[in-house]
């Protein structure tokens, strides 16, 4: 690890610090208040804004490129020049680490605003029209609720053949959105009965405009909840894919691949799987902290408590 690579961490471990700390600061209201007073969700923030940083500023924080071989150097264990070791064809496990975030995170959080956009529209459509549009919609999410996501993905993967990055994302967005969209469809059928909905429905608005200037925003607590609480089962389901082959294809890494690439070498390498392994336990583990921090904030009924 070089001079520069060090201090750029340093710079990176201060900033988070200091954002994280003005955020607390920032008069957010009650729900803001409730949610930094939640135990885990300060620890969860802390987590994801440092990863994030961490993949953003992959270029600033990593001595190597992530494709870089140094064929002498195969299966080297952790030194200060390689902080993470190098794996079997000798590329530094911590500069693939670092690019590998920008796929795993951004994968993550972009199928899964996919999914929110789109179960959105549908649980809001269901929800405000209801009679038979919600019964046709609902089934339609019963459907795709009664069978298992992995092999929704499997078999469209096995029809399209290798996805790139831009396919995996929406095709992981277009098999995530059912069980938000129910949520999204409880939340508008409470929001619709209230008096300042009647007031512009009386007014002479018209549907689709009631439900997107009025209904979804009122309802995006339970949406963001359900984003927060979902990336991290897209970044779950991206690492699996991507470690069966089907995924994030080489050269390009991620930290489902890397643990791919390093499987044969456990027994004799083990941190070639045991750093992306740990990166994408942290990961879930804060989004799902954060994740239910937010819940207890936004919701009123927990948020006292």
């Amino acid at each position: 690890m070089t001079t520069a690579t060090l201090l750029a961490l340093l710079a990176i471990g201060v900033w988070t610090t200091a954002f994280v700390s003005w955020c607390r600061r920032r008069p957010w209201g009650e729900a803001g208040r409730r949610f930094f007073r939640h135990p885990s969700a300060t620890g969860g923030l802390v987590v994801l804004v440092f990863l994030a940083t961490v993949a953003l500023c992959a270029p600033l924080v990593t001595p190597y490129a992530p494709y870089q071989q140094i064929l002498t150097l195969q299966d080297q264990p952790p030194t200060w020049l390689h902080p993470l070791g190098t794996d079997f064809i000798g590329r530094d496990v911590w500069s693939r680490l670092a690019y590998g975030g920008r796929i795993s995170l951004g994968v993550g959080t972009l199928g899964m605003l996919v999914a929110v956009t789109l179960g959105g529209l549908v649980g809001a459509a269901a929800g405000y029209f209801r009679g038979w549009i919600d019964a046709l919609l609902m089934r339609c999410v019963d459907v795709g609720l009664s069978i298992p996501r992995i092999f929704l993905v499997l078999g469209a993967i096995a029809l399209w053949g290798k996805l790139g990055v831009a396919a995996l994302i929406l095709l992981l967005g277009l098999t995530g959105w059912f069980a938000t969209s129910r949520i999204v469809r409880s939340e508008v059928m409470s929001v619709r009965e209230r008096p300042y909905t009647d007031a512009v429905r009386a007014l002479g608005a018209r549907p689709w405009w009631i439900i997107v200037r009025h209904v979804l925003p009122n309802s995006a607590a339970a949406l963001i909840v359900s984003a927060a609480l979902g990336i991290g089962n897209m970044m779950l389901l991206e690492a699996g894919l991507s470690f069966l082959g089907a995924g994030i294809q080489p050269p390009h890494p991620s930290w489902g691949n890397m643990i791919a690439d390093g499987r044969d070498q456990l027994p004799t390498a083990p941190w070639t799987t045991l750093f992306p392994g740990l990166a994408i336990a942290l990961a879930v583990m804060a989004l799902n902290t954060t994740g239910d921090a937010l819940r207890d904030a936004l919701d009123p009924k927990t948020g006292g408590k």
